[in-house]
C-alpha cells in the first residue's frame, strides 16, 4: 500500500477540517467525497482536488478507496459506518460513534466481522497539552489521581440550533451539550483519570428553545479507582468561557484550559505555569484547525500501512458514549447509575417525556 485512499461521507462544517487534515499527510490521499447536496459535494471536491457523489452506494463500488471517513449528524453515523464495512472499507468516525450503545456496538461487531478497521475521531488527545499531562501521568509524577473534573462552558445562540432540523433532537443529535460539545472533554478526562464506575447526574434544558435536549447538565463521577470528579457543562455560558480539565493527584496537580496545560504544580518543587488563549473561547466557529486532526490522521494511515489496529478504536471511542448515556440515565431516573450500562433502552422513555425541560 503506497498511499491510503480516503473518502468523506458529509458536507457540514466538520467535513473541510477532515479533507485538509487528509491533504496534509504525504502518505494519504483524498479521492472522493459524498453528500445528499450534490452542490456542497462537487463545491467541496473542487476545493479540495477530488471526486464527488450524491449515491453513497455507487461511491462504495470503487476499489481505490481503502477508508470511509463519517462525517455526517451522529445519528447516522453507524449505519454510514456499516454500510462502509460491508463494501471492505475501513472506517474512521467523527465523534461520537453514535448516539446509542445498540447502534454502536452493532457497528463494532460489523467491522470486526468484515475485518476492517474501526478508529473514532477524538483529536483532543492529540494536543500538545494533553500529551504532556498523560506522560506525566504515566510517569506518576502527579501521585495517585484523586480527583478529576472537567468543564465545558460553551455559548451557542438560538440562531445554532435553529440552523438545521436535526439540532438539538433525540435522534439525530443524540443529546444536547454533553453528546454534542462535552463529549471531548468527557473523552479527555476518562483517558487522563480513568474509567469510570458510577455517575449521578442532573441535565436540564434552561436557555433554548425548540430543543429536545440538554443545553446544562452536571454529574458527579466516581472512577474505578476510587478517584472522584465532576462533570458540567452548558451551551448557555454568554458569551463563551474557558473550557477546562483539572487533575488532583496525591503529588501534585495540573490543569489543562482549552488543551492547553497551563499549570503543573507537584510536590517535588517542579512548577510550571502558562496563560491559556480566551480568543473564541467557547465560541461555534468553523473554524477549526485542523493540525490535532492531522496527527490522529496520521497515526490511522500508519496503522493501516502496518496492519495494525488504528489509535481510538471503536472499543476506546465507545466509552465517552457510554458515560454521557449513564448521566442521561441518571438525570432521567433520579438514581445513581453503576457502569458498564446493560443498554440505553431508556432513550426512548426519555424522548417521549419530553427530555430535561425545566420550568
Amino acid at each position: 500500500m503506497n498511499k491510503v485512499r480516503f473518502a468523506i461521507v458529509g458536507t457540514g462544517s466538520i467535513t473541510p477540517t477532515h479533507a485538509q487534515a487528509i491533504s496534509a499527510i504525504p502518505d494519504a490521499e483524498l479521492v472522493a467525497i459524498f453528500g445528499r447536496s450534490a452542490a456542497k459535494a462537487q463545491e467541496l471536491a473542487t476545493q479540495f482536488n477530488c471526486d464527488w457523489y450524491n449515491d453513497y452506494q455507487e461511491m462504495l463500488k470503487r476499489t481505490d478507496i481503502d477508508v470511509v471517513s463519517i462525517c455526517t449528524p451522529n445519528g447516522l453515523h453507524a449505519d454510514l459506518g456499516i454500510q462502509a464495512a460491508l463494501a471492505g472499507k475501513h472506517v474512521v468516525i467523527e465523534k461520537p460513534i453514535d448516539v446509542t450503545l445498540e447502534k454502536a456496538d452493532t457497528l463494532i461487531k460489523t467491522c470486526q466481522k468484515q475485518g476492517v478497521e474501526l478508529s473514532i475521531v477524538f483529536q483532543r488527545r492529540y494536543s500538545d497539552g494533553v500529551i504532556a499531562l498523560k506522560n506525566l501521568l504515566e510517569q506518576g509524577k502527579l501521585g495517585k489521581v484523586i480527583f478529576g473534573g472537567c468543564y465545558i462552558k460553551l455559548y451557542r445562540s438560538q440562531e445554532y440550533y435553529d440552523s438545521a432540523a436535526w439540532r438539538g433532537t433525540w435522534d439525530i443529535d443524540g443529546g444536547g451539550v454533553l453528546m454534542n460539545q462535552g463529549i471531548h472533554y468527557i473523552d479527555m478526562l476518562q483517558y487522563l483519570a480513568g474509567s469510570v464506575a458510577e455517575v449521578t447526574g442532573h441535565c436540564g434544558t434552561f436557555g433554548h428553545t425548540g430543543i429536545e435536549v440538554e443545553d446544562t447538565a452536571s454529574a458527579a463521577v466516581t472512577f474505578q479507582s476510587g478517584a472522584l470528579g465532576v462533570i458540567e457543562g452548558t451551551t448557555c455560558a454568554y458569551p463563551g468561557l474557558v473550557s477546562r480539565v483539572d487533575i488532583y493527584g496525591t503529588e501534585g496537580c495540573a490543569v489543562i484550559e482549552n488543551d492547553v496545560l497551563t499549570s503543573v504544580q507537584l510536590k517535588s518543587g517542579y512548577e510550571y505555569k502558562v496563560g491559556s488563549s480566551t480568543e473564541n473561547a467557547g465560541v461555534s466557529s468553523p473554524d477549526i484547525s485542523f493540525e490535532c486532526h492531522q496527527r490522529q490522521f496520521q497515526e490511522i494511515t500508519t496503522a493501516l500501512k502496518n496492519n495494525t489496529e488504528p489509535p481510538i478504536s471503536g472499543v476506546e471511542g465507545r466509552k465517552a458514549l457510554e458515560v454521557i448515556l449513564a448521566i442521561y440515565k441518571s438525570a432521567f431516573t433520579g438514581d445513581s447509575v453503576l457502569l458498564p450500562l446493560a443498554d440505553s433502552l431508556f432513550l426512548k422513555d426519555l424522548a417521549k417525556t419530553g427530555g430535561f425541560k425545566r420550568k
